[in-house]
């Protein structure tokens, strides 16, 4: 059974299959229509939902969320806000009033989703007020597709929408609404509240004992996280997900351990959570969170399933090789550890026994004078998957490179380091002749795959280009002329992609 509250009322649905998503349930059982499907990929925005949960100050926070990749099972024990539940009577929200007065709907398929990402961005500044500057507006709608509009009238929205009176939906004057979600999260007859056991075969383990007794009684059960790549599977493929671990809950996967060594990452960390931990020891990083995926996506998909799904274009795995990860694996055996580059074998092929789950993931912690540059190229700036990502590691020894890491995805099969290049460049300084001479070794050791995103050539020569950003911003940081100096050795400068660069560049 799924107990949840739906814009401040309960609902208790029974005999749910597992593979159901929140979009399904909304629509089929609980005849709430104002949430549309689009693209069943979580691209679009068109089915955003809002999801309550309480925070550290009993309060409900609020994030928005792809209904379409959501597993309803998730929603247990939560507060599911829709497009149905936020005009009060008929007063409308601010964000719904803001989009009426601002002209911000068309055709109107999209709008429930946009005014949901609104919603949400409302609510983070009734709790946390701050400037609604691009950055922001950016993070809350950049997973919003509209073909109708051109995006000024819903910008304008956003801008405006905190000059109306508070019109809050009439769930929100519940005093007692926030305390009947935690009641629902409490552990209830000796039974957790979230446990699932029944005919569905979704099961929610609380602790890591549990998942690795759950792992050896139910070895073909797919365990499920964020759900935003597996999920796929349902919507895309139309495969049957009938038997599914939820680790969402299991307490040690949600930890985040530090030390003077760095960090240990719990599995199901979201990347939401992670994004602000990266802001100091490695902005670089953070910034690259603000590109990945929508805020729809973060709020829900972990660093642990990024890593697990084993996709050539995840972005968080060519940063953290660069950075020298390691996993810890776990399973009815017990934990072992595995540095990251040794885990990836083939396309979608780990090092994972088939019993076992990544638990967590180490951080090293930056020396004093180590560099982290990250740049991600895409064909939109938002909401979109690499077509080449990189990341570089360095530091500068004396005027010369040392610990020098060079790692790249969207390139080919699996994530990896690009040794080769790396050894032209260690314990050299960063001048044009060791920047030549490892293009030159990265040309050679790269085997770069044809897809839409991008030709096996223009990946190549992509791959090759960032390393002579590298090189530029080096020189320019250190005011050196001699490093700015190429004496020709830049020719496969490609102009056009010197443009995408400076577009995304951090």
């Amino acid at each position: 059974m799924i107990d949840f509250y739906l814009n401040g009322r309960r609902q208790r649905c029974r005999d749910v299959s597992a593979d159901t998503s929140t979009l399904e349930l909304l629509r089929d059982r609980l005849g709430q229509t104002g949430t549309k499907e689009g693209c069943a990929s979580g691209d679009c925005g068109a089915c955003t939902v809002a999801i309550g949960e309480p925070g550290d100050d009993g309060e409900l926070v609020y994030h928005n969320a792809n209904a379409c990749l959501t597993p309803a099972h998730q929603l247990d024990g939560c507060h599911l806000v829709t497009v149905e539940g936020l005009a009060n009577g008929e007063r409308l929200h601010p964000a719904q009033q803001a989009m009426v007065d601002c002209h911000g709907s068309q055709c109107g398929f999209c709008t429930p989703g946009i005014v949901m990402s609104l919603f949400t961005l409302y609510e983070d500044q009734r709790r946390r007020p701050a400037p609604l500057n691009q950055a922001r507006l950016e993070e809350a709608l950049g997973g919003n597709l509209c073909r109708c509009t051109g995006y000024r009238p819903i910008r304008d929205a956003a801008l405006g929408m905190g000059d109306y009176p508070a019109a809050n939906p009439a769930w929100a004057e519940d005093a007692g609404l926030a305390g009947n979600i935690a009641w629902l999260r409490q552990p209830r007859g000796g039974e957790p509240a979230a446990a699932g056991h029944d005919v569905s075969h979704y099961v929610t383990p609380q602790d890591l004992k549990a998942l690795r007794s759950l792992k050896t009684e139910r070895p073909d059960a797919r365990l499920v996280a964020g759900g935003t790549d597996l999920w796929l599977e349902a919507t895309q493929q139309l495969k049957a997900l009938d038997d599914l671990i939820d680790v969402r809950q299991v307490a040690e996967l949600n930890a985040i351990e530090e030390s003077e060594a760095g960090w240990w990452i719990g599995a199901s960390v979201t990347l939401a959570r992670l994004t602000p931990l990266l802001a100091e020891p490695y902005p670089a990083f953070a910034h690259l969170m603000h590109r990945f995926a929508s805020s729809q996506i973060r709020n829900r998909a972990t660093l642990g399933g990024n890593i697990a799904n084993a996709s050539p274009i995840g972005d968080t795995p060519p940063v953290l090789l660069a950075l020298d990860a390691r996993l810890r694996l776990d399973g009815p055996r017990g934990p072992r550890e595995l540095p990251l580059s040794d885990f990836f074998l083939d396309y979608r092929k780990t090092a994972l026994a088939e019993d076992e789950f990544i638990a967590a993931v180490f951080l090293p912690r930056p020396s004093a004078a180590q560099n982290l540059k990250v740049w991600k190229l895409s064909k939109r700036r938002e909401d979109d998957i690499s077509a080449v990502l990189a990341a570089f590691a360095w530091r500068l020894d004396d005027g010369v490179m040392r610990d020098v890491h060079l790692a790249f995805g969207g390139m080919a099969a699996v994530p990896r380091r690009a040794p080769a290049a790396e050894a032209s460049l260690e314990g050299r300084a960063p001048d044009a002749k060791a920047f030549a001479a490892a293009r030159a070794a990265l040309g050679e050791e790269l085997a770069p795959m044809t897809d839409v995103r991008g030709s096996a050539e223009y990946r190549r020569l992509a791959a090759g280009n960032l390393l002579e950003r590298l090189r530029l911003m080096i020189a320019a940081e250190h005011g050196s002329a001699d490093l700015i100096d190429d004496n020709g050795a830049n020719d496969n400068n490609d102009s056009a992609t010197k443009v995408t660069l400076d577009a995304y560049a951090h």
